[in-house]
């Protein structure tokens, strides 16, 4: 027996989705159940657990030319060159919000580290199922920060980030090798 799963997602749009879909849809909800929270700014977003491998204090960067915006450079971590994200400047963060303490969340994707450059780590947290709620329609742009789902933690909206959307925009960061040793 087949199982479809219709979702109303938009008002006046329904998406049917196969029972492969839905395990898929089960999993992505599951991932995002334990969140790491931090600032930007002054809003509040998260990533999940699952991809985050260490919460660090910054270290040298090695600038590179031609980089994406937001993208400060390279730095090494435990062996290996990562290109880090300064999420301050992608989400347009005023310079006199941005200064101030500043932690690194360094998150793997698809096998590539990726270290994120955020005004504070706020602690890991819970989202009940069905406690991630969708992301409201902000225009017609595309939002870079790849929204996946809002949750309220502590009276504050938390915005969760998709951090996939990250290895796309570090895609084009060349990496230097290091030299064995």
């Amino acid at each position: 027996m087949k199982f479809m799963l219709l979702i109303y997602n938009r008002p006046g749009f329904v998406d049917q989705l196969s029972e492969a879909q839905m395990t898929t849809e089960r999993l992505r909800h599951h991932q995002y159940r334990s969140l790491v929270g931090f600032v930007v700014g002054e809003v509040a977003y998260a990533v999940p657990t699952s991809c985050v491998r260490e919460i660090t204090t910054p270290s040298p960067v090695t600038e590179l030319p031609h980089l994406p915006r937001g993208v400060i450079g390279v730095f090494e971590h435990r062996g290996q060159v990562v290109p880090i994200i300064d999420l301050r400047t992608c989400f347009d963060v005023p310079a006199h919000v941005a200064e101030g303490r500043t932690q690194w969340i360094i998150v793997e994707v698809n096998n590539h580290k990726i270290g994120l450059c955020v005004n504070r780590v706020t602690g890991v947290f819970e989202v009940g199922f069905g406690g991630l709620k969708p992301v409201p329609e902000l225009g017609k742009t595309v939002d870079p920060r790849s929204l996946v789902g809002v949750a309220s933690q502590a009276d504050r909206l938390t915005f969760v980030l998709d951090v996939g959307a990250f290895r796309h925009y570090t895609l084009d960061v060349p990496l230097p090798e290091l030299p064995p040793g």
